[in-house]
């Protein structure tokens, strides 16, 4: 990287490096096949959570809905998500509140539900317990954002 010379000695006094985010990414995914999550892994819980929402009374309505929803499209999508999640690749690049502010019938309650099928879902597939606490942390995350990015923001 051609940085300033001032900035290019201050890096080197400092011993900072330039592909720091490189590294840090790829000890984070490490860390997650350590914990048997791997590109394997997440296709197969990807796969196995979308039936599960497909199959549910409660989000599978909402979901039937809309086209796509739960098709070969959107299991994809969701693998590319959870693969940019839990191994830190850039395999997504999508906006995830617009992609749910489009399910128009979704209603704060559903994040409790989504979240239980999730958690069944981990508790079904994940390799290690440390990969189904590790991955449903991330979720609780991601959920709360987005419930306040749809409902609290939007004003909804």
């Amino acid at each position: 990287m051609n940085l300033p010379r001032g900035r290019r000695e201050m890096s080197t006094l400092l011993g900072v490096e330039q592909d720091y985010p490189a590294k840090t990414r790829a000890q984070l995914r490490q860390a997650a096949e350590v914990m048997g999550i791997d590109e394997e892994y997440i296709s197969r819980m990807a796969r196995f959570f979308a039936a599960r929402i497909a199959a549910d009374r409660q989000l599978g309505k909402t979901c039937a809905r809309y086209a796509g929803c739960g098709g070969k499209k959107q299991v994809e999508r969701m693998i590319a998500f959870w693969s940019s999640i839990a191994l830190h690749t850039d395999a997504y690049c999508g906006d995830l509140v617009a992609a749910h502010r489009n399910l128009h019938d979704l209603e704060r309650q559903d994040f409790a539900r989504w979240l239980a099928l999730f958690r069944a879902t981990l508790d079904e597939t994940a390799p290690t317990q440390a990969a189904a606490n590790y991955l449903m942390s991330r979720t609780e995350r991601i959920a709360k954002d987005l419930e306040a990015a749809l409902f609290e923001h939007a004003g909804r």
